[in-house]
């Protein structure tokens, strides 16, 4: 459960997002097809491209992944893709699923491939008897036209193949990516209209910077020649999906969001999300490296067809109640086969809230209302999650049942809606105290929250909690989506200096052997760390301020703190008070302490640095009241 805090300002920020998911698993796809080494640069890490990139490596494709600067080197393998010796799973990623499936003949022998239950709900028989009529033999083990199911492309052929293309692009998306490497040239005829026709537009941009060699006979009829692919340098912009979700945010708040990196020259189909929101009344400014969109006093209803940008669908729908008349989305019947009945959701969760929307032939039209404190089911569907994290931006009380279902296309969404949250933090009360191990960072904070008759908050707590919860069900510490999934369930309470954790007492337990040395891992957790800086900050957002301390407050939770302090001591010195506390000798703890600093500052999530901004104290041989007091001259002043 997640909790949306409101804005209290207008946001006017600057956001780099993170790559397109389209338009990575083309990248990676092409260029895992390709001959020689591809080197991908703005790669999106998410659910749904790591599934990509799992079944890519199963095919015998050899990727390098570095998280750190979001690029991938992938070594092709010409076309030639080998026989995985165990089942693609998809877990419920559809671009995948569909991918796969030419891909899998490719490989010229029995490839078996499954997925979650969400998966096997979603349409995929129109692909399936394409690639039958060229040849390929599909065996379904379970229910016909979906998965589970065996594909062999010992016969397969090129030739001429009809495509419906009323239900999803991307089974026409599918054929083309792999069909540079069929035998045969391939002729792709489109029957019917063609929804989201702009990712069919996308794919064969991606396809032309890796060389494949591709005719445009007609808008629905396309032929691609066998010459493969050739390696590239690739660059991937900015997810122009995620950005609507932001340029939303602007247009309902009045406030200003540049999207640095996306451009008006994107190959996504998603940027026409900017004319509705100009349409609507927002200022709209497009150049080639940037978009920006500043909300008006004027936001009106709209009527429009989003046939094209279905995706953005959601975020028109959750923000359309705060239009000033109705506003209808026709052309898009086809979103009730998406990862969740997106048309159903929106209704019944609009609902909810107090709005009044109902279901047309094609469409939805959504009235203008008062938003009202609801509990928001999210149908384990990322886009209904963001989605509506924007409406609770302006309305109070909205809460997600499942937030973490972001992770499947955008991992980091709740941190970069925090940076929209900038202005109003900047206003909060807020004391951020960093430092290493044994600086003495915690029985300080405590003393200057005294002091300034601010609350406290020890985060230090918090990891040591998750960490407790996580040894308790004997979970793995390397299984970082499980720890991360404790984290974000646990509900953690403090009471002066008791730590209660969903009702039980572990003041005592978080304090433990175990718990010390586990917390440091649960702690590097990129994950956890996300779900801690979300509810850090909306700790201080429910006080107006308070002082934290840790390893990355002034740095990362708070950057804009009214006061950021960095304290530290000589390795020695922060022995020594460890010694006085447990007893144990100063030499074992002066060890610890440097493995200890040496993991925090080299983690690759939030390492442990003084921010620039902050005034660096060193305690060593001044006392915990001399220190207070300076830092309480520096908040004051």
């Amino acid at each position: 459960m997640l909790l949306i805090d409101p804005l209290v300002e207008p946001p006017n920020v600057h956001l780099d997002l993170p790559g397109s998911k389209s338009i990575t698993n083309r990248a990676l796809i092409a260029s895992a097809l390709a001959s020689g080494t591809s080197e991908l640069s703005g790669v999106l890490f998410s659910e749904d491209t790591h599934v990509m990139i799992d079944s890519l490596r199963k095919m015998g494709v050899a990727i390098s992944l570095n998280t750190d600067s979001s690029s991938a080197s992938v070594l092709g393998a010409g076309g030639a893709l080998k026989g995985p010796s165990e089942t693609l799973w998809v877990h419920q990623s559809g671009t995948t699923a569909r991918f796969c499936l030419p891909l899998a003949a490719l490989c010229g022998v029995e490839v078996e491939i499954d997925g979650d239950e969400q998966i096997k709900s979603r349409p995929h028989r129109e692909l399936c008897e394409a690639l039958e009529s060229l040849g390929v033999q599909i065996e379904y083990l379970g229910a016909p036209y979906t998965f589970p199911l065996r594909v062999n492309g010992e016969n397969l052929k090129g030739g001429q193949v009809t495509l419906r293309g009323e239900i999803s692009s991307q089974f026409v998306s599918a054929v083309l990516l792999a069909a540079p490497c069929f035998p045969e040239e391939l002729e792709i005829i489109v029957e019917g209209d063609l929804v989201s026709s702009p990712y069919v537009d996308m794919t064969i941009a991606v396809m032309r910077s890796f060389g494949a060699d591709i005719t445009r006979i007609s808008d629905k009829r396309y032929a691609v020649a066998p010459t493969g692919y050739s390696n590239a340098s690739y660059l991937i912009e900015p997810d122009a999906s995620a950005a609507s979700y932001f340029f939303a945010a602007a247009a309902v708040s009045g406030g200003t969001i540049t999207i640095d990196g996306l451009g008006s020259q994107s190959i996504q189909g998603d940027i026409a999300f900017l004319d509705v929101l100009e349409e609507m009344g927002a200022e709209v400014v497009r150049s080639a490296t940037s978009l920006s969109v500043t909300g008006t006093s004027s936001f009106s209803g709209v009527d429009v067809s989003m046939a094209t940008m279905s995706d953005t669908v959601p975020t028109l729908a959750a923000i359309a109640p705060l239009a000033s008349g109705p506003t209808t989305i026709r052309d898009i019947s086809f979103i009730a086969k998406k990862e969740s009945d997106r048309l159903g959701a929106l209704v019944s969760e609009l609902g909810k809230v107090g709005i009044d929307a109902e279901k047309t032939e094609t469409g939805i039209i959504i009235h203008p209302g008062d938003p009202q404190k609801a509990t928001v089911h999210t149908y384990d569907d990322h886009r209904i999650a963001m989605a509506f994290s924007i409406l609770g931006l302006m309305s109070s009380g909205i809460t997600l049942d499942s937030p973490q279902c972001v992770a499947k296309t955008f991992p980091t969404f709740f941190d970069v809606l925090d940076q929209v949250r900038a202005a109003g933090d900047a206003k909060l009360r807020v004391l951020a105290i960093d430092g290493p191990a044994g600086s003495g960072k915690s029985t300080l904070a405590k003393k200057v929250a005294e002091q300034l008759d601010l609350s406290y908050l020890d985060t230090g707590a918090m990891y040591r909690s998750v960490a407790a919860v996580a040894l308790s069900e004997s979970a793995e510490l390397d299984d970082e989506a499980k720890i991360a999934a404790i984290a974000d369930r646990i509900v953690i309470r403090f009471d002066g200096e008791s730590v209660d954790v969903d009702g039980e007492d572990l003041t005592e337990t978080i304090r433990g052997p175990q718990v010390n040395a586990a917390v440091s891992q649960v702690a590097a957790n990129p994950g956890v760390r996300s779900v801690m800086r979300r509810q850090q900050r909306t700790w201080a957002r429910i006080r107006g301020g308070g002082v934290l301390e840790g390893r990355d407050i002034g740095s990362v939770v708070f950057p804009q703190a009214r006061l950021k302090v960095y304290v530290t001591a000589t390795p020695e010195e922060r022995a020594r008070r460890r010694s006085l506390e447990s007893g144990r000798t100063v030499e074992d703890i002066t060890e610890e302490i440097l493995q200890r600093d040496t993991k925090d500052s080299t983690r690759g999530d939030s390492p442990l640095v003084a921010d620039q901004d902050a005034v660096v104290i060193d305690t060593t041989g001044k006392t915990i009241q001399e220190t207070a007091d300076y830092i309480e001259k520096l908040f004051l002043r």
